[in-house]
């Protein structure tokens, strides 16, 4: 019973720091969005019960939503590999109830994702990368237009 409590609370205790990296990437994205004249519309922007957006942006006239991945360093490869399929229809789904929600206005709209690497104890991060237009609509969703 007690080696099941001391996994337990690592487990706990790795969840936690997963979730704070996570929120200290966003925050580094965040910044630097704001420093290349992005308005920042919403963090962490919840849609329904099971979608949620990390950033929603305007890029001048444009709406941006964007994904961020942070990892502590690029052994396995580019944070963006993780913005996968799956996740790309996530996120098609996630900004069609968005723009649903704000009652399909017309307005042109993408997919951008920034790349965080480092680790928040260093304080900077090494690497922060913006890839715009990252990926395009998930064909199955449309937008009334």
């Amino acid at each position: 019973r007690m080696m099941f409590g001391f996994l337990k609370r690592k487990v706990e205790g790795e969840e936690r720091k997963h979730l704070r990296t996570g929120l200290w990437g966003e925050q580094q994205a965040e910044r630097m969005l704001r420093e290349k004249g992005f308005k920042i519309l919403g963090r962490r922007v919840r849609i329904g019960t099971r979608d949620e957006i990390d950033l929603v942006c305007r890029d001048g006239d444009i709406l941006v939503f964007v994904e961020v991945k942070t990892r502590g360093d690029e052994i396995f490869g580019r944070p963006i590999s993780a913005v996968n399929r799956k996740k790309r229809h996530a996120l098609s789904r996630a900004a069609v109830r968005y723009l649903k929600k704000i009652g399909n206005p017309r307005i042109c709209f993408r997919f951008d994702v920034v790349e965080v690497v480092g680790d928040e104890a260093d304080g900077e991060p090494d690497k922060v990368r913006h890839i715009p237009n990252a990926f395009t609509l998930d064909r199955c969703y449309s937008v009334p237009g």
